[in-house]
């Protein structure tokens, strides 16, 4: 239960740092108040899942999780550009979390 708590931490971890983007420097509600509800979901949901995983291990995946979700959104909503190497490198993020996953 622990591992699906931190992918899904994960998950919203992407969703406050698109959210931040999109804030304007916390100049725009809508987009302030997603941020502030998906950073507490995403923190407590690091905080619950550390309490059975190693820290350094829940950390990775949940950064990984986030900042792998992050870029990919980015590039279908064509917010950044996409290229094959950056495709390349998101799929080497996802390889390394489920590397820790086998690995624990």
């Amino acid at each position: 239960m622990s591992w699906l708590v931190l992918v899904l931490s994960g998950v919203l971890e992407a969703v406050w740092a698109t959210a931040l983007g999109r804030s304007e420097g916390f100049t725009r509600l809508a987009p302030t108040v997603v941020f502030g509800v998906a950073l507490i979901g995403s923190m407590g949901g690091l905080a619950w899942a550390m309490r059975e995983l190693p820290t350094g291990t829940a950390y990775a995946v949940w950064v990984g999780v986030g900042a792998s979700l992050t870029v990919a959104w980015a590039m279908l909503t064509g917010a950044e550009p996409a290229s094959l190497v950056k495709v390349l490198l998101i799929l080497g993020i996802v390889g390394c979390v489920v590397g820790l996953k086998l690995a624990h």
